[in-house]
């Protein structure tokens, strides 16, 4: 019998906060604040998605931005963190680097820097309460004027740390088919003199071309996906010295199209080739998989062994941002997963 994905020791480092929310907590928040659903998220649950095209991209950006409508208040800011804590910590995770952009929650809170603080101070809460800490990327959106990028790097950098409770990276998502890498990278320049880990997206929904982009112009230290860096060698290579770690997200990749089935994803041709590697979530509100089911993918879809399960945790802990005492505890509980014979 193969060990319990579930009780192998990890770090979850690509989840972002809407997408983080249980369906079940999106449709009460619905309902508190007198909000219809997409049916999408109601009786048409879990959603068919796409993101091969432009209409397919729209829509499963209409489903994240009805879900984040519902978000009106600090207690459902803290809740969805606390959730999110709860979820990872029946997983496995140790460490969760919970990515926010606090634009979209400022309007009910009254404005970025109490939205943030409110995250940042349940993450601390919850991190004293459970077994998971919790700590925080802030991630500007590529849909936004790069001068939007530079306040939340601002932002951000005035609530940098290593520990629980604090923001430890800065990131850049949304449709990676708009704007320009390039003219975000003074907001990572801030960041980068804060100390900030620098986790930016790049090549799902656009190829190796876009990771070799973010790596020249942003110098990341993680990247958000990068899978179809593996389309073009030379990039792979340049992903591979440059000691970036890759954010493989399986369920997301498949979601969305980019790859038609799980045996598809080229998360051994990466690994193989001496590249860090976390697997995440992504969003498992829409994708309908959390943390554990990327292993299990892994183990099912990809013919990981046990010992190759291990390594990916052990990439995932080791590209953490956690500070040291939480990475050797986990790596040494890894081991101890290892040596366990299974059982029936």
């Amino acid at each position: 019998m193969p060990r319990p994905v579930t009780t192998l020791p990890k770090a979850h480092l690509h989840l972002h906060f809407t997408g983080s929310m249980r369906v079940e907590t999106v449709r009460e928040l619905a309902e508190k604040h007198h909000l219809r659903l997409p049916d999408a998220l109601t009786t048409g649950y879990p959603p068919r998605l796409s993101a091969r095209d432009e209409r397919g991209w729209f829509r499963f950006q209409r489903l994240y931005d009805a879900a984040r409508a519902c978000v009106r208040d600090e207690a459902d800011l803290r809740r969805i963190v606390r959730e999110a804590a709860l979820d990872d910590a029946s997983e496995g995770s140790r460490w969760l680097e919970i990515q926010v952009d606090p634009t979209s929650y400022a309007p009910f809170v009254g404005g970025i820097t109490p939205a943030l603080e409110i995250v940042l101070d349940e993450a601390a809460v919850v991190s004293r309460e459970g077994t998971t800490q919790v700590a925080v990327i802030v991630a500007a959106s590529r849909i936004r004027h790069p001068l939007d990028a530079r306040t939340l790097a601002r932002l951000a950098a005035q609530h940098a740390g290593s520990d629980p409770g604090t923001v430890v990276g800065f990131g850049l998502s949304n449709d990676e088919r708009r704007g320009v890498t390039a003219e975000f990278a003074p907001a990572f320049g801030i960041a980068r003199r804060a100390g900030l880990a620098l986790v930016p997206h790049a090549g799902e929904l656009l190829g190796p071309t876009a990771v070799e982009s973010t790596l020249e112009a942003i110098r990341p230290d993680r990247i958000g996906h990068g899978v179809r860096s593996v389309e073009d060698p030379r990039v792979l290579e340049q992903v591979a010295e440059s000691g970036v770690a890759l954010e493989v997200c399986p369920r997301s990749n498949v979601a969305l199209g980019v790859y038609a089935s799980t045996a598809e994803v080229p998360l051994r041709a990466i690994v193989e080739h001496g590249i860090p590697v976390a697997l995440g979530a992504d969003d498992p509100l829409l994708f309908g998989s959390r943390l554990a089911d990327q292993y299990q993918l892994a183990r099912e879809a990809l013919g990981f062994t046990d010992d190759e399960l291990a390594t990916l945790a052990r990439g995932s802990v080791t590209a953490s941002c956690a500070p040291a005492d939480v990475r050797a505890a986990a790596l040494a509980d890894i081991d101890t997963w290892l040596a366990t014979p299974p059982t029936d």
